[in-house]
């Protein structure tokens, strides 16, 4: 989950250059927020490591997951 995504995400818009698409977002949010991505890859791993073992809780990547919140914000757009 990541903490006033909206404001980042207009923030990143703002500074795309040229063509606007999920990967070229996906890449400008990375340079530009590296501890909001940091915290989103920590917070999924101690989620994994806190399962018990046998249990199964389905949780997309990281990556799969801040993409699908992307493509969703630019739908919206």
């Amino acid at each position: 989950m990541i903490i006033e995504k909206e404001q980042k995400f207009k923030e990143v818009l703002s500074k795309i250059e040229g063509n606007i698409n999920e990967r070229s977002f996906f890449n400008k949010f990375l340079e530009l927020y590296p501890e909001v991505w940091k915290k989103h890859k920590i917070t999924f791993s101690k989620f994994n490591r806190s399962k018990q073992f046998g249990q199964t809780i389905p949780l997309p990547k990281p990556e799969v997951s801040l993409k699908k919140e992307i493509r969703t914000w630019l739908q919206k757009q």
